[in-house]
């Protein structure tokens, strides 16, 4: 239960972080933007795998990069759709 909050955490941290690093509103809830930041995560860690740079000594920072950076292409991609589709509504 605990891993879960901590998922959730750091997935609302990354995704806060990648609304601000983009340019304009993206106007998505808060829950959709802690998804899309676990998400992010989540994508970075497999990545960060999948190239041999997931575990290092100190501070994984390419990993960490990995996950804004996978969190920043999320909310780009979902925001404008989320938006679209409220509009037609």
């Amino acid at each position: 239960m605990f891993q879960l909050l901590w998922i959730l955490l750091i997935g609302f941290v990354l995704g806060i972080l990648a609304k601000l690093i983009l340019r304009g509103p993206q106007s998505i809830p808060w829950w959709l933007t802690m998804l899309l930041g676990a998400a992010g995560a989540l994508l970075g860690n497999a990545v960060a795998g999948w190239i041999g740079v997931r575990h290092t000594s100190g501070i994984d920072w390419i990993r960490h990069l990995l996950q804004i950076g996978f969190a920043v292409l999320l909310v780009g991609v979902v925001a404008p759709a989320w938006s679209r589709s409220r509009s037609h509504r």
